[in-house]
């Protein structure tokens, strides 16, 4: 049985939501068309920079630098191909606009949840 997966972005300054699925690909693939579609509503919008909040420290840290060091390295992590057609887009991508990540907290316990910040 293949593995559904599901991909959403919010923006709570624009009042912008957008979300896609499928089935056959991991937590990893979710994230990369998350990526892509918080992407392709900022370049849509024409917005000057992209402030992106993401939960996975994969996404964090490809954006913080990891991108450029696959690059340098011909797509590839310790000899072996990262998944360089996806990443190899949004690579591109970022060096247009403008972005911003910071990692946040997900799938807390639920007392955490529930306390006042």
């Amino acid at each position: 049985m293949n593995q559904k997966w599901k991909a959403a972005i919010w923006s709570p300054t624009q009042q912008v939501a957008q979300a896609t699925e499928g089935e056959g690909g991991s937590s990893q693939l979710a994230e990369h068309k998350a990526i892509q579609l918080a992407l392709d509503i900022a370049e849509r919008e024409k917005w000057p920079k992209l402030y992106l909040c993401t939960d996975s420290w994969m996404v964090a840290n490809a954006l913080w630098g990891w991108l450029e060091r696959w690059k340098k390295a011909n797509w590839q992590h310790r000899g072996k191909p990262i998944w360089a057609a996806e990443w190899k887009d949004i690579a591109i991508r970022v060096e247009k606009l403008p972005v911003k990540i910071r990692h946040v907290d997900a799938h807390v316990p639920k007392s955490w949840a529930n306390e006042e910040h």
